[in-house]
């Protein structure tokens, strides 16, 4: 085996970076074997996989990614456009997402739009100029037509928004059963008067709030259905919930549209003098890890957030490894999980 080098450079000059021909001196066989090594092909020995792998440890050499793009036709990154980086939701997203693609070989390369349409498309737009493999949008608020035509150009898969579109995939949560599960909760518990304080725009939230109103017709509540405009952030939950007590409708509980309000939320009730559950009793939505924390203490519907992340990265990878051209729609189920925030009107837990 040799013992040579990369070329030394002259003192204080920027250092080269080691090539595929330093890599085979090192290890004493031919380029075209280091080559070979590097793209993982099956018809090499052992011994000399071990000896090319172990030279290019040893002189810190690094495969040309710009270089194995273009003679492979892809760069191997995904690209991934979250819609509001604030929002934990996304958080464990990401995860899976991060998960999938390390396991598929791949890189995630995350940008974020900002919860507006304009944001959302410069991010994608940075993502197509770096020519990634495919786009993941999580919680886009694009138009549908703006989606359709990236998905003309590489493969999309949506989290988290409900689609039907036969241009892209998509994989997210059943909201409108999600949010009827969290009426038959509080209705269970003995409450009437129940609010929801919707997501707005948010992808996801004319679901949840179109399966409160369903819920609430089913169970003979209509009439006492109260919609409050909010949204899926801090500040659209507390002014939801201080637009709902101003109108002093005798709310017993309320539906939040996502987790992150729901905090809002608790945060208004409180500087109102209400207490949870005691006084009123509060659902959210996603089951993020902050629901769980034991000064929050939040009644939720968990949807399979990282789970979800993954599947993402399959149904892409499918479209680009194994030319599917037929959309895919998945729906995940939710389930309540329940904790302090929920419990018996006043009434009846007198």
């Amino acid at each position: 085996m040799s013992g040579g080098s990369a070329t030394p450079t002259p003192r204080g000059s920027r250092r080269r970076h080691p090539t595929i021909i330093d890599v085979a001196e090192r290890a004493g066989v031919s380029k075209s074997l280091v080559s070979l090594v590097m793209r993982g092909a099956p018809n090499v020995s052992d011994e000399k996989r071990e000896a090319v792998t172990r030279a290019a440890a040893e002189i810190g050499y690094r495969p040309n990614a710009v270089a194995r793009s273009l003679v492979r036709n892809r760069s191997f990154v995904i690209g991934v456009m979250v819609s509001d980086l604030h929002n934990p939701y996304f958080t464990e997203v990401i995860d899976g997402i991060e998960e999938a693609a390390r396991s598929a070989g791949y890189h995630a390369l995350f940008n974020t739009g900002g919860r507006t349409e304009a944001g959302e498309s410069e991010a994608i737009d940075t993502l197509l100029q770096l020519r990634t493999d495919g786009v993941v949008m999580a919680g886009p608020v694009l138009a549908p037509r703006r989606i359709a035509a990236v998905a003309a150009t590489v493969p999309v898969v949506v989290v988290a928004r409900h689609s039907r579109s036969p241009a892209h995939d998509s994989i997210t949560n059943d909201d409108r059963l999600g949010a009827r599960i969290a009426v038959d909760h509080l209705v269970s518990l003995g409450h009437r008067r129940i609010a929801h304080v919707d997501g707005g725009t948010g992808a996801g939230a004319p679901q949840r709030r179109g399966g409160y109103l369903a819920a609430m017709e089913r169970h003979g509540l209509g009439s006492s259905a109260r919609v409050v405009p909010g949204a899926f952030t801090e500040e659209g939950g507390r002014d939801g919930v201080t637009e709902l007590l101003r109108s002093r409708d005798g709310v017993t509980a309320i539906f939040v549209g996502n987790d992150l309000a729901a905090v809002g939320a608790l945060g208004a009730l409180d500087q109102h003098g209400l207490r949870v559950p005691e006084d009123v009793s509060l659902v959210g939505y996603d089951n993020i890890a902050l629901a769980g924390l034991g000064h929050i203490d939040l009644t939720s519907i968990d949807q399979p957030r990282r789970d979800m992340g993954v599947t993402a990265v399959r149904l892409l990878l499918e479209r680009r490894d194994e030319d599917r051209r037929t959309a895919r729609h998945l729906v995940a189920a939710p389930s309540l999980v329940v904790r302090g925030s929920t419990g018996p009107p006043r009434s009846r837990a007198g």
